[in-house]
């Protein structure tokens, strides 16, 4: 892996605490427990309870799924009516970070390297001030590109363009053709444009169009993990359509939380190159403390790292209690609000580390 290709850990990062002795991987089932006896068992139920209430729809929209996993063990899995463990449900943006682990397999095979220009041929043509855009822009969503991200109707939104209208069947040839607005590296701007460039660049490297992409998703990182429900939308130009449509359970969801959990490692064989968790979650300057790459950095809790969706997905990983939580749903932006302070209350409800 070059030299370039992650950031050096950050002392202020929490420690990613490894598999626990004799706690087995959940590469076929989960290893379930109640929870521990240090666990403040009333406040994660009270939370839980809060959740699924149907008389707080209105505050909180729907939530579908929880899955909690402490330790290494699933000790809170709890579903809608009508629903339970095998069923799927969309991510939404949760896709961006199964995105982030793709581009870190193949840095960590030396096939793309993040602080070179990111190869994509649309960009070559003389003269072309996109060219100066690196794959770590990229992921850091400072590309600089004239993309709005906004879902109301009546407003531009080049979003709802790409992924429904005139860009759905070349979702990356869509955001490709976007304008530059700013010099890469000094703006933010969250982008699920710039996630499809980056998964038709991930596409063009595997080669063998959406055969040959879903060939490598699950070979790399999906069967090796056990996330076997997991399936993916194409779009009619063969690229994974990773800023939004991947479908998996929430077993399946908090597998990848724990694979990110543990360093990248899965069962003593590392799958994300050394330093590939710590490249997620440190801070991109420009979002204001907000993201790193491919996964976010906020619910009020900078010790956290999310990866988010909207109508309210999260897998929210949090090291310092050796802790994932999957919450799966339909919430808009006004309800986030309460399903983020259950989520706290959960997330809290949980011991911290001994040290």
């Amino acid at each position: 892996m070059s030299s370039a290709s992650a950031r050096a850990p950050s002392s202020s990062l929490p420690p990613l605490p490894a598999q626990s002795d004799g706690v087995p991987w959940p590469t076929r089932e989960w290893p379930e427990a109640a929870p521990d006896a240090d666990v403040d068992l009333e406040r994660l139920q009270s939370a839980a309870d809060r959740a699924f209430d149907p008389g707080r729809a209105e505050a909180e929209g729907q939530t579908l799924a929880w899955a909690i996993v402490h330790r290494g063990k699933l000790v809170l899995e709890r579903h809608a009516d009508g629903l339970g463990p095998s069923d799927t449900f969309i991510s939404w943006s949760m896709a961006k970070s199964v995105v982030h682990a793709l581009v870190g397999v193949l840095v960590g095979e030396g096939r793309l390297d993040l602080a070179a220009p990111a190869p994509v041929p649309a960009w070559r043509g003389p003269g072309d001030p996109r060219a100066a855009i690196t794959l770590e822009h990229l992921l850091r969503m400072v590309d600089g590109l004239d993309f709005v991200e906004v879902y109301e109707e009546g407003e531009r939104s080049d979003v709802i363009e790409m992924l429904f209208r005139s860009g759905s069947e070349d979702v990356a040839g869509f955001a490709e053709a976007r304008p530059p607005l700013h010099r890469p590296g000094v703006w933010w701007s969250y982008s699920s444009g710039t996630t499809n460039i980056v998964s038709a660049i991930v596409g063009r490297i595997v080669g063998g169009g959406a055969a040959g992409v879903e060939s490598f998703m699950r070979r790399v990182l999906l069967d090796r993990i056990g996330m076997k429900s997991a399936t993916m939308r194409f779009d009619a130009a063969g690229t994974f359509i990773g800023s939004s449509f991947l479908f998996a359970t929430a077993r399946d969801f908090a597998r990848f939380g724990t694979l990110y959990l543990r360093d990248g490692i899965w069962e003593g064989e590392r799958i994300l190159p050394e330093g590939w968790v710590d490249h997620a979650r440190s801070v991109t300057p420009p979002s204001s403390g907000y993201y790193g790459a491919h996964w976010w950095l906020a619910l009020h809790d900078p010790a956290l790292f999310t990866a988010n969706g909207f109508n309210g997905q999260y897998i929210v990983v949090d090291p310092r209690r050796d802790l994932v939580l999957v919450r799966l749903g339909v919430s808009n932006a006004e309800q986030r609000v309460a399903v983020v302070q259950d989520l706290r209350e959960a997330v809290e409800s949980f011991p911290l580390l001994a040290g």
